[in-house]
């Protein structure tokens, strides 16, 4: 009896910033591998998020490119998470556009429909959010980007609620090539331990913060360490442009940084399954976006 045939393949999720991108990846893998937040261009780093389904006939691995938002560059970081995003469809065997149909956000998703016009791969629309879409503007959306660009696949999915999420990945899994899995069973992301970590604190501060911080934060790894007891040491800096952001982000006695340090370390002792010790604390570097070592950190390109 011969085994299953194994299929493997790329799929690079694309879409305007806050479409859904990363909550839909997560639906796809089954379990959280990148982070979400209400705040656009949340994701910076390229992670790739590892899906699998099975059926009587053949076993797929979905490699899934989870790309920062697609957006009009300003700065030195914008530029390199766009670059980010583009690289992550390049030789994909799907591209998958992800749009929210209620924000839309028309001035970014506009040019990123025209620069997919006769890209040679299979284009798939995934009309995300429809738990909280009315029906007629959505059908009149569908067809309307339908039209726009050679799709090959419209689908309407909750990425929260999962409704639809199954029949993409199925569709998916039929798109990907023969060729052996790339990446253990029981692995869901190429992100490294030490990556996730600095990922899950971002989320928490901006999850605890919402509008008082804005853009301008990012998350450093100092270090990361096994202990002998089979605990983690987790070292990081929160790194922000300004005093009064400090401020902000330690709180009154420090109740803010230490309540986003306890969130955190619940969460990333959770995902490891294994006792966390984390220790934070802030540093202010008016340029952080110009330093050489955020870039490599986030696994982005040093882009002029």
């Amino acid at each position: 009896m011969s085994e299953t045939p194994e299929h493997c393949g790329l799929v690079a999720v694309l879409g305007a910033p806050n479409a859904g991108k990363s909550t839909l990846v997560n639906a796809l893998v089954g379990q959280k591998v990148a982070i979400t937040s209400s705040k656009a261009q949340t994701t910076r780093a390229r992670l790739m998020g590892v899906a699998l389904h099975e059926n009587n006939t053949s076993r797929a691995q979905l490699i899934l490119a989870d790309t920062p938002g697609i957006f009009e560059p300003r700065r030195r970081l914008d530029r390199a998470m766009v670059a980010a995003a583009w690289e992550g469809a390049q030789e994909a065997d799907a591209i998958m556009l992800v749009v929210d149909p209620v924000k839309q956000r028309r001035h970014e998703l506009d040019p990123l429909i025209e620069s997919l016009k006769g890209r040679p791969e299979n284009k798939l629309l995934v009309l995300n959010k429809v738990d909280v879409s009315k029906k007629e503007p959505l059908l009149e959306l569908a067809q309307e980007l339908a039209q726009a660009a050679d799709f090959s696949e419209i689908f309407f999915v909750s990425a929260l609620t999962g409704d639809g999420v199954a029949e993409l990945k199925e569709h998916l899994a039929g798109l990907m090539p023969k060729g052996p899995w790339l990446y253990p069973a029981d692995q869901v992301s190429d992100a490294s331990e030490r990556l996730l970590a600095c990922e899950i604190t971002r989320e928490q501060l901006y999850a605890q913060l919402h509008n008082e911080l804005p853009y301008d934060s990012a998350v450093r790894a100092e270090s990361y360490k096994q202990r002998k007891d089979g605990s983690v040491e987790v070292r990081q800096q929160i790194v922000v442009a300004r005093d009064t952001q400090k401020a902000i982000v330690l709180g009154k006695g420090g109740s803010r940084i230490k309540a986003i340090g306890e969130a955190a370390r619940m969460e990333l002792s959770e995902i490891l399954g294994q006792k966390v010790h984390l220790f934070l604390h802030v540093k202010v570097e008016e340029n952080w976006a110009e330093t050489r070592d955020i870039y490599q950190d986030m696994r982005l390109e040093w882009v002029k």
